[in-house]
């Protein structure tokens, strides 16, 4: 008999070798399986002890597919009496390809329709369908208009092993840390005494999947102890139970015997609790030392041979991190020189950054996250004469290049202007298309703000997120600095078009300068910072007018522009702002600046309504509107369709000699001259508000002068 072992991408080979070990007659990998020849035994023996098959696929009927009704018609020829018991409860996992047929849901729905209605019309019952614990669990794949349908063996994923209690904010899938161990020659470095070594170990995946192989503990023991795996009618469940008693005494055999030859650290202490929770319900905790330890402060190990397995930290972003790379590579070689290495790094440059000279790289899956598995034996073999292993790539020295250029450029302004927060790259180069800007401390601390911007439809993602990943090479190279010290904002594509993606949630402020002005600004947790750096020229020129006058700031955001003009000496300031949030930051700014008290008011409230509302008059009226806003506490907002009424509410309300200035970022829109000069004398001074580390982006915003 022929039967099917899936696996993640990368593993094939891995696993076909794994599976011939196992007592199979012949395993051919594939992509993201392997098509095995061997009997219900062997699949069997595959379910309860390989490593690294996701499923275990058997079977039962193979036709021609070209389109639905086929589908139907070919399952309904299948004798399912033979495969579902009257009592038992199903559920199809389907894949299909092709032009025919393109929902998978809806393929397993008819396959589910056709078991139905032949047990209906046989027995007079119809099966339940359980999709989390069914009894007989059925594969559907559809490729090249061919449909085969079989039963899976494994029940269910085979990386869920039955020992992870906690979870870590990005596990690894047990079946890849079973690769990475394979690739790092675990077991023969156990057989021969050799130690193993996670130095950022996380939730234990590595370490635990490590002991147990080690021990010689079945992978789906711990799951399906107590349980087979289906109660599929041909699954012989004598010979399985005789298999799980046989894993069972072996286990007892290599736990008794597993010396304490593992050693896990991290960081994050949480982490380390998970990994101690985790490796106890594994049954291996007493063989593995786990510590809280930065990788830079990494001790020598005492084992004179051993391996070291890591994981280090990556995203779907490939956010690079050079420097924790850097790090890892300098502690290995200091801490383990002449151990072996296999390290499941991000991509090719990150792996590049490690500095360790890779005897083979192999490219892993993480879910569908494409990684670079490098092995590196011996960690530090005698240095190659005048090589630089940490050259930037092509790409990212490109953008290093041009930021350099840039921040010469800027140098002389920023030194006489006393610009500490300033935009040092804005898509200069096309391909790589961020802005970059630059926040100092009061206590001179360098933070950098990048946010992607939209990638035209026709590029593909694999290449933005790699421009993504040479832009912060070359940024973080550029500045020397951190991965904590650098807030990435990308974009992800949702309903409605490109949009951010998530962000972090620190609740971390750094306090910046700006003239007299000192501003909490947030770079991680929002999609802006709390501070518009294009508005910096139009903040100084308002905040010189305000003085010992009456300022109105109108769609506050943060008050940024309140603070310069109070810090200037305005005699009273005003603002308004829908958000509490933004109003809270607000107060914080001005608390920041020691300036409170009656003559600076804040309200919560519509600024449209306010306007209409409010009787008082103003000296100075700052109005930067959004482009739109539809918000639960007030009227839908068009900065197009209301910016008439808008201007003429606000300009009721200037002094005389009063000015309003009036501001927004939408690309398309058009002033209404017309209507406003019944009532306005407008003044278009947009290029004397660009400041020149915006040179690049003229039209980052327009701004008018206006008065009665």
């Amino acid at each position: 008999m022929k039967f099917f072992a899936s696996c993640g991408k990368g593993l094939e080979y891995l696993l076909a070798d794994e599976l011939v070990a196992l007592g199979c007659a012949k395993a051919t990998a594939t992509m993201a399986g392997v098509n095995v020849e061997g009997t219900l035994p062997d699949a069997q023996r595959a379910v309860l002890w390989s490593h690294l098959a996701s499923r275990v696929l058997w079977p039962i009927a193979e036709f021609d597919c070209p389109d639905e009704h086929a589908l139907y018609d070919g399952c309904l020829a299948v004798d399912w009496t033979a495969h579902v018991g009257p009592m038992h409860s199903i559920a199809i996992d389907a894949h299909v390809s092709g032009d025919a047929l393109t929902h998978a849901r809806y393929a397993a729905q008819r396959v589910k329709d056709a078991i139905v209605d032949t047990l209906r019309a046989r027995t007079g019952q119809r099966p339940d369908v359980d999709v989390e614990a069914p009894d007989v669990r059925i594969s559907l794949v559809v490729r090249k208009g061919r449909a085969i349908l079989s039963i899976d063996l494994s029940g269910g994923p085979m990386h869920r092993r039955g020992w992870r209690r906690v979870q870590g904010l990005a596990p690894l899938k047990e079946t890849v840390a079973a690769a990475v161990l394979l690739r790092a020659d675990w077991p023969r470095i156990h057989a021969n005494g050799g130690d193993l070594l996670d130095p950022m170990c996380g939730s234990g995946t590595l370490l635990i999947e490590g002991a147990l192989m080690a021990a010689d503990v079945a992978p789906g023991l711990l799951r399906h102890a107590r349980l087979p795996p289906t109660r599929w009618p041909g699954f012989d469940a004598a010979a399985w139970q005789a298999r799980v008693d046989e894993a069972q005494a072996r286990a007892q055999r290599g736990l008794a015997a597993l010396r304490p030859c593992l050693h896990g650290s991290d960081l994050d202490p949480h982490a380390i609790r998970a990994a101690r929770e985790n490796a106890e319900r594994a049954g291996v905790l007493e063989a593995i030392d786990l510590a809280v330890c930065d990788v830079a402060t990494l001790p020598a190990q005492a084992a004179a041979r051993g391996t070291v397995v890591c994981n280090p930290p990556y995203d779907a972003r490939l956010a690079a991190d050079r420097d924790l790379y850097r790090a890892l590579g300098d502690a290995l070689k200091r801490a383990t020189p002449q151990w072996r290495a296999a390290l499941l790094c991000g991509d090719p440059e990150l792996a590049h950054a490690t500095g360790l000279r890779a005897k083979k790289r192999y490219p892993i899956f993480n879910g569908a996250i494409e990684c670079s598995l490098i092995v590196v034996d011996p960690i530090a073999p005698p240095p190659r004469e005048g090589a630089d292993r940490r050259a930037l790539p092509d790409g990212a020295q490109m953008v290093a290049n041009r930021l350099r250029k840039n921040l010469d450029r800027l140098a002389r302004w920023r030194q006489q202007e006393q610009v500490t927060c300033f935009r040092a790259y804005d898509a200069d180069i096309p391909e790589y298309a961020c802005a970059v800007d630059v926040y100092t401390t009061q206590d001179g601390d360098v933070w950098l703000h990048v946010q992607e911007y939209a990638a035209p439809a026709e590029i593909p993602e694999a290449t933005t997120r790699k421009r993504l990943s040479d832009l912060l090479l070359a940024v973080r190279e550029v500045f020397q600095l951190p991965r904590e010290k650098v807030a990435v904002k990308t974009r992800s594509t949702g309903k409605g078009g490109s949009k951010y993606g998530r962000f972090d949630h620190r609740g971390e402020f750094i306090t910046v300068e700006e003239g007299a002005a000192r501003l909490r600004v947030n770079l991680f947790d929002y999609l802006d910072t709390g501070l518009f750096l294009d508005h910096r020229p139009l903040r100084a020129r308002m905040a010189l007018e305000a003085r010992g006058k009456r300022f109105l700031n109108l769609f506050c955001y943060t008050g940024a522009a309140t603070v310069q003009a109070a810090a200037q000496g305005a005699a009273q300031t005003t603002s308004i702002d829908l958000s509490a949030t933004y109003l809270e930051w607000l107060a914080d700014n001005l608390r920041g600046n020691g300036i409170g008290g009656t003559r600076h008011r804040i309200a919560q409230a519509d600024a449209l309504k306010w306007l209409e509302a409010d009787s008082g008059e103003y000296d100075v009226i700052f109005c930067d509107p959004p482009t739109f806003s539809n918000s639960k506490r007030a009227d839908d907002f068009d900065v197009q369709r209301d910016h008439v009424r808008l201007l003429r509410a606000a300009l009721a309300r200037l002094a005389p000699g009063g000015v309003l200035y009036f501001s927004n970022n939408f690309r398309r829109f058009r002033l209404d001259e017309a209507a406003l000069a019944g009532f306005a004398a407008v003044e278009d001074i947009s290029a004397a508000t660009i400041p020149p580390d915006f040179a690049r982006n003229p039209k980052i915003h327009r701004a008018w002068r206006m008065t009665r």
